[in-house]
């Protein structure tokens, strides 16, 4: 990805910020959850999203299962090193080894990352070292 969509996306990312958390929501201002802002992000790019989520429980990181948002990420988006990662590029993590990837944001400037808080909103938060463990994948938007 060019400097300049990592800029547009990470610019993008932060138009979210102060987003109420809705679950399965991706209305900018209104509410989202962590895949809706991704969503989100991948219109305000490219337009129209390369394809529909399809439904999912509040509860999903509590269980097993396919690992959908990983496999969907990695049709859509460039798989990179989690060392390689910069602003504007997307984070996946999983909360407990051998559970399937759950929780997504886009990587901030100064060690933080733009996600929806669950509960809360879209914020910018540092990334917990306890995270950094958890990381299931790291991506870039394509050009």
């Amino acid at each position: 990805m060019s400097d300049r969509t990592r800029e547009t996306a990470l610019a993008a990312a932060r138009g979210w910020l102060g987003t109420p958390y809705r679950h399965q929501g991706s209305a900018r201002g209104i509410g989202c959850d962590c895949l809706g802002l991704l969503r989100g992000v991948w219109r305000e790019l490219y337009g129209i999203e390369p394809e529909a989520p399809g439904a999912y429980a509040e509860t999903w990181s509590l269980r097993a299962g396919p690992d959908r948002l990983l496999c969907a990420a990695e049709r859509h988006l460039r798989p990179i090193e989690a060392s390689a990662a910069r602003p504007g590029d997307v984070l996946l993590f999983r909360w407990r080894r051998g559970a399937p990837a759950t929780h997504c944001a886009v990587i901030d400037e100064g060690g933080r990352i733009i996600h929806a808080y669950q509960g809360a909103a879209v914020v910018s938060t540092a990334l917990p070292r306890g995270w950094q463990g958890r990381i299931a994948g790291a991506f870039r938007f394509p050009e």
